[in-house]
């Protein structure tokens, strides 16, 4: 009974030092028994009762698995893999054992396991090699399985404990912690394969852990760890067709690269799985990622540490951090399919957890952005400027949103000059700044009804936009804008040179060439008005934009005969396009499509406004006959739109190619 009291004594002591010097233990930094008191009085205890020999065999094993544990903590890894040689832990039985049992034989394994990745310096042959690396991975899964097992039990227990105990009780197993040892246990296999390049074993393990029954202790740990491994795995490692789901197994190419899978320890018990009656499973690695994520984002959210008490603060910021690797994840995934209303809706449940976290307000706004939700993200982007008063991206955005689909001037100018005012602080953004408030101004004299109050504003109009030029005359989109404002007060010879000189920047710019087009049919000279929309067009064959210029130019200057053969040109690509678009959504029964991108040019990157673009901020179109069209149309559009495959845009080009050639 001495020996036994002293041995528990032993194992106290060894855990108290282990909790104090957690962050030398996770660096694998060996403790001293000369600087750790309780190290050396743990060591003397199971020395001499080893010594000794007179407890029963199973106590005495423990005592060799406390003893190997500490051994390995000193950095004598020999030590620890011949002590668990005498223990005999691969012919440990774990079927009936108590719960501290299970845990000793799980530390007893993964320790071995790490012990003898340490020790493989020493060994000369290449096939030696093999046979150790082989019987470490065979340590790490055998852990891996009894580590589930233990933590599935322990939470029995503790429940089954709880719900006996009296009112009041204090004891929950929501305080249990996972160890060092444990955690090593749980993903020490995994990320050995995954580091060895051994995708199907390591993409087996991670499967399989996520597919057991979880307990409280590994939920948080599944949430970050095994998902951004399992996410890197199946979108960084993994292409579409080399996917394989986890109901079905990996191409025979995989298979015949990797070997078989180790056989875990006989003895050992298997954890408990969850059923596979009506499960999803996955058809492809995107939407494996993006399920895996959405459960970790449920998890994230569930778990926040809201709480602003300074007590929590280490707890809130561990939370926060969290949360914020999922988000990211989520964001980058559910981008390459385009499902920016999915994202806007994930981060809009992290706001109850993200006072005063620029960074995930920042990414709400950007989702809100690209999924149409403008009025919101302009909201959403203030919070972010108040959050950053020194950021000029920010407000920049927000100009940018308010000018292009919203229309929102006075907003804009607001936020135009907030990038102004912060002067050479904004840096190369300051230009930008003065772009904004130049298009302010010169949508606002667009329109105003007085003509006093047109003159000034495309005076103060031209102004910004040169003082934007003199910050950059580099950049060809200011002096494009700048062009287009001079076209419009009707200095058309300056707006040619300018314009010459955007050119000459870049040559092949879209908006750059159809202005230049414009601005020779406003001088009546249509054949190169012509020369130069034909050149435009071959560089941007499906801009519909082009094609109506084209279709005006030749009506004009050659007759009807050779408007109706560009009329049926872009009856043909409409059709071409449609079809894509079809083709693309129904190629994959996923649930999560790819959504084409259709390149519009809004906001800063809007030069010339398309009379087929609804979105263009003003319901002003090219004639009369163009604007009672979309009106008598947008109810049938509206009542049909459910049947309609494609974006809006596309379905109103053709309502404006028809109206062209019925003209």
């Amino acid at each position: 009974s001495e020996d036994y009291g002293s041995m528990l004594l032993a194992e106290a002591l060894l855990e108290e030092c282990l909790k104090e010097n957690f962050a030398k233990l996770k660096d694998s930094i060996p403790l001293t028994e000369k600087n750790e008191p309780k190290l050396s009085e743990a060591k003397q205890y199971l020395t001499n009762i080893l010594s000794r020999g007179k407890l029963r065999p199973k106590y005495m094993t423990e005592a060799m698995l406390i003893l190997g544990k500490l051994h390995y903590v000193e950095g004598s890894y020999r030590d620890a893999i011949s002590m668990y040689a005498r223990a005999g832990i691969d012919d440990i039985s774990t079927k009936d054992e108590p719960l501290y049992m299970l845990r000793l034989v799980t530390e007893a394994f993964v320790i071995k396991g790490l012990s003898l990745e340490r020790s493989t310096n020493s060994i000369a042959s290449r096939a030696r090699l093999c046979e150790r690396e082989e019987e470490v991975m065979a340590c790490f899964e055998t852990a891996c399985v009894i580590a589930q097992v233990y933590l599935q039990e322990l939470e029995k227990t503790l429940n089954n404990t709880h719900s006996r105990s009296i009112k009041g009780s204090n004891m929950t197993y929501s305080e249990f912690e996972l160890s060092y040892f444990l955690e090593a246990a749980l993903q020490s296999a995994y990320v050995t394969h995954l580091k060895k390049g051994n995708i199907v074993k390591g993409m087996r393990s991670l499967r399989e852990i996520l597919r057991t029954v979880e307990t409280k202790a590994t939920q948080t740990f599944k949430m970050v760890r095994r998902m951004k491994a399992r996410w890197e795995v199946l979108l960084h490692s993994l292409s579409e067709d080399c996917y394989w789901s986890p109901l079905s197994d990996p191409l025979p190419e995989f298979m015949n690269k990797e070997d078989q899978s180790y056989v875990s320890n006989l003895l050992c018990r298997r954890p408990e799985l969850y059923t596979e009656e009506n499960v999803y499973c996955p058809q492809d690695n995107v939407e494996e990622a993006l399920l895996l994520l959405l459960i970790s984002e449920s998890m994230a959210n569930r778990d926040a540490v809201i709480s602003r008490a300074p007590d929590q603060q280490d707890d809130r910021a561990v939370s926060l951090r969290d949360a914020s690797a999922v988000y990211d994840l989520l964001s980058i995934t559910l981008g390459r399919r385009g499902q920016y209303v999915m994202l806007s809706e994930c981060l809009e449940r992290a706001m109850k957890f993200a006072f005063d976290e620029f960074h995930l307000w920042y990414q709400l706004a950007l989702s809100m952005v690209a999924c149409g939700k403008s009025a919101y993200a302009v909201s959403v982007l203030k919070e972010c400027a108040k959050l950053r008063p020194t950021d000029p991206t920010v407000p920049l955005l927000a100009a940018k949103v308010c000018i292009g689909s919203l229309h929102w001037l006075e907003e804009g100018e607001y936020f135009a000059k907030m990038v102004i005012d912060l002067g050479e602080d904004a840096g190369e953004s300051l230009a930008k700044g003065y772009l904004a408030l130049g298009l302010t101004y010169s949508l606002q004299a667009t329109d105003a009804t007085l003509k006093g109050t047109q003159d000034e504003l495309n005076k103060k109009a031209l102004q910004t936009l040169e003082r934007a030029r003199d910050l950059a005359p580099e950049d060809h989109q200011i002096i494009l804008y700048l062009s287009l404002q001079l076209a419009l007060v009707r200095q058309i010879s300056d707006a040619i040179e300018h314009l010459q000189e955007a050119l000459q920047l870049c040559k092949d710019d879209m908006n750059s060439l159809h202005l230049l087009a414009l601005l020779f049919s406003a001088q009546k000279h249509y054949q190169h008005a012509l020369d130069v929309i034909n050149m435009a067009v071959v560089e941007y064959p499906e801009s519909f934009s082009l094609l109506f210029t084209k279709v005006k130019l030749e009506w004009i200057h050659k007759g009807p005969e050779e408007a109706l053969v560009t009329c049926r040109r872009m009856l043909q690509m409409w059709q071409m396009v449609y079809n894509v678009l079809q083709h693309s959504g129904s190629e994959k029964g996923s649930s999560v499509t790819e959504t084409p991108v259709i390149k519009k040019h809004n906001g800063l990157h809007l030069t010339l406004p398309d009379a087929h673009d609804t979105d263009s901020g003003s319901q002003r179109a090219s004639s009369l006959a163009a604007s009672r069209l979309e009106q008598a149309m947008s109810e049938i559009t509206m009542q049909s739109s459910a049947m309609k495959q494609g974006p809006m845009q596309l379905w109103t080009a053709l309502e404006q190619i028809w109206l062209q050639a019925g003209k």
